[in-house]
């Protein structure tokens, strides 16, 4: 940063300065620079803020819907694919759940075809 009004030479001197001083007038040299760094900082800040100002701010998107899928297409997967899992429910090896296993499947289809459409239900605009 070349634009520095705090040159090499300005701070070497400042630096043998405080060293042949004496301790009475040490902290006030120190103090003096301080203050003046602490000045060109505030000046660096703001014209990176008035330069951060003044640029155009990037496009907010909206977050992106979730793609849905069309409750009756849900559904109708849903009993495409719950006739192949009721026969293996039913025929699960040696074991046979029966029809209360064939009655946990559906109700659990049901529930989940349930939920969805009511979650992707667009909202009443009763009043």
């Amino acid at each position: 940063m070349s634009d520095s009004p705090f040159s090499s030479s300005e701070l070497r001197a400042a630096a043998e300065t405080h060293h042949e001083i004496g301790p009475e007038y040490r902290d006030a040299v120190l103090q003096s620079f301080v203050e003046r760094l602490g000045t060109e900082i505030d000046a660096r800040v703001d014209a990176r803020l008035a330069q951060a100002a003044a640029r155009p701010a990037p496009p907010v998107h909206p977050a992106a819907e979730p793609k849905s899928v069309n409750p009756m297409v849900l559904a109708l997967g849903s009993i495409a694919l719950g006739i192949p899992i009721t026969g293996i429910v039913v025929a699960a090896g040696q074991h046979p759940v029966g029809i209360s296993g064939v009655v946990v499947v559906w109700i659990a289809i049901a529930l989940i075809n349930i939920a969805y459409a009511i979650r992707t239900r667009p909202p009443d605009d009763h009043r």
